[in-house]
């Protein structure tokens, strides 16, 4: 029996608060030296505030699979699916190269894994094939 799957992840990283501070400096620089318009710097700085919610709020999510179930979080949205209804695991490479991952039911129901609790890919279809669940991966498709 297959050890369980864990991946935990949290919204603040020292990535994006890097990014946030860089970007808010140079909307800061280019106001005060080039005299740039507020309104376009507002615009800018808006596109910022869902890295700037996830470094204040903190949000946790993650993913765990036992030989039983399925279960994953993320912020206040969880599930959990008994590995008995799952038909199989749909991984798909969008063309940002990000991995979407969707459990396709035994009863044809699609249930999409938020994206913020999917683990990286290689270890999680490792992971799945070990419990024999099947996978399926599909590249760079538009639809779905």
């Amino acid at each position: 029996m297959p050890a369980p799957f864990t991946y935990q992840r949290q919204g603040r990283s020292i990535g994006a608060m890097v990014l946030l501070a860089a970007i808010w400096t140079a909307l800061a620089c280019a106001w005060v030296l080039i005299d740039a318009a507020p309104l376009i710097l507002g615009i800018i700085a808006a596109c910022t505030l869902p890295a700037l919610y996830d470094v204040v709020k903190n949000p946790a999510a993650g993913l765990s699979l036992t030989q039983e179930q399925l279960h994953w979080h993320s912020g206040p949205r969880t599930a959990e699916i008994p590995v008995t209804e799952i038909d199989r695991l749909r991984l798909d490479t969008r063309l940002d190269f990000s991995v979407r991952a969707t459990v396709m039911l035994k009863n044809g129901r699609k249930i999409r894994i938020p994206f913020e609790a999917t683990p990286p890919h290689h270890s999680f279809e490792q992971a799945l094939n070990a419990r024999n669940i099947k996978t399926e991966r599909h590249h760079f498709s538009l639809r779905q």
